[in-house]
């Protein structure tokens, strides 16, 4: 037993064992053979290392975005003239990456809370009956008091009175003039792993160019100021449309580097996308088109508690960060030819099944590729002493 181990450990360790090589001579074997690993070949070089860029590692940016909205508006609703400043059209005014411009209005003046009739369409009745005290409507004003008002044909209701009425919506827009309006964006990045940081102020743009440039695709690319009605055009929509009921816009801001070049090249793309609110001409029974909300103002009138309230309709802009960069890495690039070294064993199992079950030929093959012995006696000499002892017994 012990000498058996010893013998298990010596073979293990002062060994050494190789697969048998045979070469076949086969031209349709040959040319499967090299056709696989030309296409192997192929696919590391054009998919892996130009393509995927898998002889680099990556990384994601950490960024902030700053935004300041410029331009004046000017409305004349009633004879009553007016105008529109930054503190007035935008919400909220901090300059996050996400805010409304604000672009259609209804302003309802002198609420105060009392009883009134509910808006036509709202709560119908005819009688106190269809009105039960002390309920709501999902989209009324108020709690019903349990009174029909002849006159309106509606429930009373306990609410800021007099209600608003949004039924109409004014066309064309109030703020047209939004369209003139500029957005500046700043915005920076940092790539953790790489130790990189951007701004889309990139080498060139000074104040100076900041003065006097506009945002175009073509002309302009790097400039970081925006006009309103061209972002909306870029983004699909018509300016009239969007205005009047309000939509959804998203600005992407593209960090695409590779940072094996100089760094000046690591700039920003802008792109613009309509996320919301694009009503077509031949599209009018879509529900919930557009976007707004309220908000009031309250004073005291005579000791009275009032409020005027406004139900703004914008364009809400969403600025999106996107990045990505790439650095050459040892690690990845070894990983990425080690795989493809393991592919290219695919010929191999390919010509092999094609030699031994499909040519004609494919028994002779497999006697040549594989060498059968016996289990119970073996001669410990080389391979060619067996070769003889089997020659001299025939």
């Amino acid at each position: 037993m012990k000498s058996q181990i010893s013998s298990a450990l010596s073979d293990f360790f002062f060994e050494y064992e190789t697969p048998r090589q045979v070469l076949v001579r086969n031209r349709r074997v040959g040319v499967v053979c090299r056709l696989i690993q030309l296409g192997v070949l192929a696919y590391i070089i054009g998919w892996v290392f130009i393509y995927e860029k898998g002889y680099q590692s990556t990384d994601t940016a950490v960024s902030s975005v700053f935004s300041k909205m410029k331009g004046v508006g000017y409305t004349n609703v009633n004879g009553s003239e007016r105008v529109w400043d930054v503190a007035d059209y935008v919400f909220p005014p901090q300059g996050d990456s996400s805010f409304v411009v604000m672009t259609n209005y209804i302003i309802t003046e002198g609420q105060k809370m009392g009883k009134c009739p509910e808006l036509q369409g709202k709560a119908n009745c005819t009688t106190d009956a269809d009105c039960e005290g002390g309920s709501f409507k999902r989209t009324g004003h108020g709690q019903m008091t349990g009174s029909c008002v002849p006159a309106t044909k509606t429930c009373e209701v306990l609410a800021w009175c007099p209600v608003e009425n949004d039924h109409n919506i004014p066309d064309p827009p109030r703020l047209m003039s939004a369209e003139n309006y500029t957005l500046f964006i700043k915005n920076s990045v940092t790539f953790p792993l790489f130790q990189v940081t951007r701004s889309n102020l990139v080498e060139g743009i000074d104040n100076a160019y900041i003065k006097k440039c506009l945002h175009d695709p073509k002309k302009a690319p790097l400039c970081p100021i925006f006009k309103l009605g061209d972002i909306v055009k870029l983004s699909g929509f018509k300016f009239e449309t969007i205005a009047k009921e309000g939509g959804a816009i998203g600005i992407v801001v593209d960090w695409t580097c590779n940072l094996d070049v100089d760094i000046k090249h690591c700039k920003p793309t802008y792109n613009f996308h309509g996320l919301y609110g694009n009503p077509t001409e031949t599209d009018k029974a879509r529900a919930s088109v557009g976007y707004n909300f309220r908000y009031a103002k309250h004073y005291l009138d005579g000791g009275v508690q009032k409020r005027t309230l406004h139900k703004v309709f914008g364009i809400r802009i969403d600025i999106i960060v996107q990045s990505l960069a790439r650095k050459f890495d040892i690690i990845p690039t070894l990983t990425a030819i080690g795989s493809g070294v393991g592919i290219f064993g695919v010929a191999t199992v390919v010509c092999d099944l094609v030699l031994l079950y499909l040519l004609p030929k494919r028994e002779f093959y497999k006697n040549m590729k594989f060498k059968y012995t016996d289990t119970q006696a073996q001669d410990p000499d080389s391979e060619a002493g067996s070769s003889e002892n089997e020659a001299s017994k025939k």
